[in-house]
């Protein structure tokens, strides 16, 4: 009876979705253009992304111009200042139309867009969500939550959650310190501006002890935000901390 149940559901959704489309058909995020799926990008713009491929720094998953050869390669950066979480990956460089999707998403009220952003992090980062426990997003502070009235973050962990079967802790960890805009700052000032911003919550404590954390962002630029993070999360009982985002900022490392 209840697989019955289910299977009925299931034909009414796909039903409801196809009328839908009928009326709205979809089209592309970047360009508007037709295209076959929801949430899909047209070739035209899909050729504008400059996706982060092999060969790249192990840990903080900046891409290399030239492959280095066999094993495993990090970067000067990695090995002279290594961060607090284990690793990092990015579905692709901040410019161009990734940086245009992600100012819609973020700043445009599209949330519409997450679905697509979710869907290629979850590729690029398919071998740490294949040892993860947990997803948790990069929170907010509740006064730029209350302007926002969204959290980027949390929307692209419920996409990738969604799409992985992983559960999107959102309220596992708090933004407790109001810093001011990241924008600008160097690295040393977004550390510094970092400090004690985040906490974990104490209902949470319990069921974060030994798991396996990916934390999840849009956009990594000196990696102040995940180090800070990251740090909370491994005081509190975390027994590692892996970072995906959508973007990572061109010339820098996390």
């Amino acid at each position: 009876m209840i697989a019955a149940i289910r299977q009925l559901a299931t034909g009414l959704r796909l039903t409801w979705g196809a009328a839908l489309g009928l009326v709205y058909p979809p089209t592309c995020p970047g360009c508007g253009a037709a295209t076959a799926q929801p949430h899909a990008l047209c070739p035209a713009c899909w050729a504008q992304l400059r996706f982060i491929e092999r060969p790249y720094c192990q840990r903080l998953g900046t891409p290399f111009s030239v492959d280095h050869g066999a094993g495993p390669l990090l970067s000067p950066r990695a090995m002279a200042e290594p961060p607090v979480f284990g690793r990092a990956r990015a579905a692709m460089l901040y410019d161009g139309l990734a940086r245009d999707l992600v100012h819609r998403f973020k700043y445009g009220d599209r949330l519409d867009l997450a679905p697509t952003l979710a869907r290629m992090m979850a590729t690029a980062g398919a071998e740490l969500l294949g040892q993860a426990d947990c997803l948790v997003p990069v929170p907010l502070h509740r006064w730029r939550l209350w302007r926002r009235r969204f959290n980027q973050a949390a929307l692209l962990a419920q996409g990738i959650a969604a799409l992985t079967g992983l559960p999107a802790d959102t309220r596992t960890l708090a933004r407790v310190k109001a810093t001011r805009s990241q924008v600008g700052l160097s690295r040393a000032a977004r550390a510094r501006n970092l400090q004690g911003a985040f906490r974990v919550r104490e209902a949470a404590r319990p069921k974060l002890q030994g798991r396996r954390v990916l934390l999840i962002d849009d956009v990594a630029t000196t990696g102040a935000t995940a180090n800070a993070a990251s740090r909370a999360l491994l005081r509190a009982g975390a027994a590692s901390v892996d970072v995906l985002t959508f973007a990572l900022v061109a010339g820098e490392t996390l």
